[in-house]
């Protein structure tokens, strides 16, 4: 059993040194005041923000500037890389003809980063 996830959802990446947020369109309006999401609410800088600075050594752009600091570890801005749907999505319930995103989906970022939802952002609907 899980909870429906809707708009302003908290989320973490693995590799994120900040919580980021889902944003839902409001194209699939559902028994609720906010926008609930599914599995294909997974588009970067659309619906998932980024998570303040990226550790991931395999992010090209850390890559680089920890090759340029001789080595040491060094953070870069987060631009979220999402391209594969939430998975798993509601067996039961369908937002929009997609499987409904439920609290214990997770998304991956192409870097490496698995992204998780912290709040989501309703506690009324329960699904089976």
């Amino acid at each position: 059993m899980g909870m429906l996830v809707c708009t302003g959802a908290m989320l973490q990446c693995s590799f994120g040194v900040a919580p980021g947020t889902l944003n839902v369109l409001p194209l699939n309006l559902v028994m609720s005041g906010s926008p609930s999401a599914n599995i294909m609410d997974n588009k970067p800088m659309v619906n998932v923000m980024p998570f303040g600075m990226c550790n991931c050594p395999a992010n090209p752009m850390v890559l680089a500037a920890t090759a340029a600091a001789m080595g040491v570890l060094t953070p870069m801005p987060c631009i979220p890389m999402t391209m594969a749907p939430w998975v798993p999505g509601s067996p039961t319930v369908l937002i929009g003809n997609m499987p409904a995103l439920q609290n214990s989906s997770k998304l991956m970022c192409s870097w490496g980063g698995v992204i998780q939802i912290l709040m989501p952002g309703q506690f009324t609907a329960m699904v089976p």
